[in-house]
């Protein structure tokens, strides 16, 4: 099977209402190229679980964000996103608050089939109203339950043609997570190469998980 295919088609498998975990940390390990292609995809009352809702101006998922593509936010960071606030304030966007540990296990999870776990994060704050807690050795831990996404766009450095990952230091973040957390994985790479050319030691996604490969656009 070739996965290699245009940004374009990539984006083709966002459906109205889907779930789609976009990677990244501010624009660090974002797919912006395949997020782009979503801003020129006519599709609506999304779902975004990331980090960020990208940055002021349209940077990023900010562009996404101003064509009211998106419904809600699940993410940690949506501040650096002046638009983002603004939408909240005027009822245009939902968001679900998560700290960034708790986001990247709740994502793991979904990878892992893990059906829910308990974390001390958030315990006694406005982040644990209406969810179970339970007391464990004297301390209070807040029941989280897996993340799971239709669509992951995700960015890696390097791909091969069957679509093992290698990242970029930090831009790797929620990437593999979110990779093992949804069930159609696109990915954007800067460089992809033949199968049998990287080092199989600096693999971190395997290419099981990955559905369709976009090449950076450059």
């Amino acid at each position: 099977m070739n996965k290699i295919i245009s940004p374009a088609e990539a984006v083709s498998h966002i459906k109205d209402g889907h779930t789609v975990a976009v990677g990244g940390f501010g624009l660090v390990g974002c797919p912006l190229t395949l997020v782009e292609a979503l801003a020129d995809h006519p599709v609506s009352a999304l779902t975004i679980i990331s980090n960020n809702v990208g940055e002021p101006g349209g940077k990023g998922l900010g562009k996404v964000l101003l064509q009211n593509k998106i419904q809600k936010a699940i993410g940690s960071y949506f501040t650096s996103n002046v638009d983002a606030v603004r939408f909240v304030k005027e009822g245009k966007l939902e968001v679900e608050l998560v700290p960034q540990g708790t986001l990247g296990e709740r994502l793991r999870a979904a990878g892992a089939g893990i059906g829910a776990f308990y974390t001390r994060t958030s315990a006694g704050t406005l982040l644990a109203e209406n969810k179970e807690s339970r007391i464990i050795e004297d301390k209070e831990y807040i029941l989280e339950y897996p993340l799971f996404a239709d669509v992951a766009l995700i960015k890696a450095k390097k791909a091969d043609v069957l679509g093992n990952l290698v990242y970029s230091k930090t831009a790797r973040n929620f990437n593999p997570d979110m990779a093992a957390a949804a069930k159609i994985t696109i990915v954007e790479v800067e460089e992809i190469v033949d199968a049998g050319e990287l080092d199989p030691e600096q693999i971190i996604t395997p290419h099981l998980y990955i559905d369709f490969i976009v090449e950076r656009k450059r």
